[in-house]
């Protein structure tokens, strides 16, 4: 192997149609570009306003259980990744990081943190399935808030140990770029075998031993529901399997491309890599909406604030009627009267 050191800016010459900036063009017209600018847009939108919702009906208005205080850090986590969102848009329409090296480092950071923390919620949560499904008076007893809060708590922390090095390898960068200096917000690793190691790690712990992990867990539910014939609600159960077949879909072909990028440099990767980082972020907005709709409670409360804004309009709408016949009434009472 090579212990030449593997700058993104040797990759990103390789890709003539990449959507991180390259040294070419400086106006986002191709398509990769303007297909990654308006897929995040709409991720932002929906994403800030979904998970925000998500956050203030898991965090103020449903009453606290393990199961929500589960949702409501996936939805935390979600929300602040779509909050570093307008950086990358900017970025990739400006074709230069303007943000200084502090948000470089922060960008990438909150990015895997949303990985690892979602894939970890979601594997505690299969873990938590399985122990009502095969201990039920235990887990009557013994699962709290007040515990739920602190296995979010250990995720957290162990996905930021696990994020530290996407802060530490990337850096802003200046480089002459048509006789002008420009900056970039590019990774930097000293050699193949650092970037080997922080590729392999991502897929092993953001992805495999998770994986590994809910697949046990589900093969004992399963086994347990058919031999017991138990009749317990499939409704969480039902919404932890699409959230986690999702979080597949959404981030594996991310980690293949990471993978596939190391060795070849093509346009095909170049997109395909695009293409997976945008897949990964729409998996922020996939998740409220999987709450609103597979979630009962979620249904309801979702319900009950429409209803209020419905009525806050009409309220509105009516009282402003109400100012208005008033007005046209004194008027019409001000004005004199006409001789016949």
């Amino acid at each position: 192997m090579s212990s030449t050191p593997v700058t993104e800016t040797k990759i990103l010459e390789s890709l003539n149609h990449t959507i991180i900036p390259t040294l070419s063009p400086t106006s986002c017209k191709d398509a990769t570009c303007i297909f990654f600018a308006v897929a995040n847009v709409i991720i932002l939108v929906t994403g800030v306003a979904g998970n925000g919702l998500v956050i203030w009906i898991a965090g103020f208005k449903m009453k606290k259980s393990v199961l929500s205080t589960w949702y409501l850090s996936l939805a935390v986590s979600d929300f602040l990744f779509c909050c570093t969102l307008p950086f990358g848009i900017v970025y990739a329409v400006k074709k230069e990081w303007l943000f200084g090296s502090f948000m470089c480092k922060i960008r990438y950071f909150v990015m895997f943190i949303n990985m690892y923390s979602s894939i970890f919620l979601l594997a505690i949560i299969s873990v938590d399935r399985c122990v009502v499904v095969m201990f039920p008076v235990w887990a009557q007893n013994k699962r709290t808030v007040r515990k739920a809060t602190v296995m979010v708590i250990l995720a957290w922390i162990m996905s930021a140990t696990l994020s530290v090095p996407m802060a530490i390898f990337h850096n802003q960068k200046e480089k002459l770029v048509d006789n002008h200096m420009k900056r970039f917000c590019s990774r930097n690793y000293i050699n193949y075998q650092n970037q080997l190691a922080v590729v392999a790690s991502r897929f092993v712990f953001g992805c495999l031993i998770p994986f590994l992990i809910i697949f046990i867990c589900y093969v004992v539910i399963i086994r347990k529901l058919k031999s017991n014939q138990m009749m317990i609600s499939k409704k969480p159960f039902k919404i932890m399997t699409v959230l986690i077949v999702t979080f597949l879909i959404c981030w594996l072909p991310f980690h293949i491309f990471s993978f596939l990028e190391m060795k070849i440099f093509s346009r095909f990767i170049g997109f395909g890599k695009v293409f997976g980082v945008t897949l990964a972020s729409a998996n922020s907005i996939l998740n409220p909406i999987l709450y609103t709709f597979m979630g009962k409670d979620f249904k309801k409360q979702c319900y009950a604030i429409l209803s209020k804004i419905e009525n806050a309009l009409q309220e509105d709408e009516g009282h402003d009627t109400v100012q208005v016949i008033a007005f046209t009434t004194s008027e019409e009472r001000r004005l004199p009267t006409t001789v016949q």
